[in-house]
């Protein structure tokens, strides 16, 4: 099966404000996009193994003219506090890299 990576060809976290984190999951084609954006695999269960996020505060946001998909979600601990590791966000995509997506 595919993973995230192969079928992406640019993949980001960020912050969305101090209580949630965007990850955006740009497809490398039309025809990736619409085989694999709306995967269960990519879904709150996903989000809640890899980042411990409540499932029921995971939103998904298809954007087909961009190829892309926006999944956001509550984060578990506000920006900047005491247990803070990545403050931006910047590094929590690699979490996705290698999950395998099904068809």
């Amino acid at each position: 099966m595919p993973t995230v990576k192969q079928v992406c060809h640019h993949i980001r976290s960020k912050n969305a404000g101090p209580f949630w984190v965007t990850l955006d999951l740009f497809f490398d084609g039309p025809d990736n996009y619409r085989r694999y954006a709306d995967s269960p695999v990519l879904g709150p269960e996903l989000i809640e193994r890899l980042y411990g996020a409540d499932p029921r505060l995971v939103k998904k946001y298809p954007v087909p003219k961009l190829n892309m998909v926006k999944i956001s979600y509550a984060r578990t601990n506000v920006q900047g506090g005491e247990v803070e590791r990545d403050m931006h966000c910047g590094q929590q995509f690699v979490r996705l890299l290698d999950i395998e997506l099904d068809v």
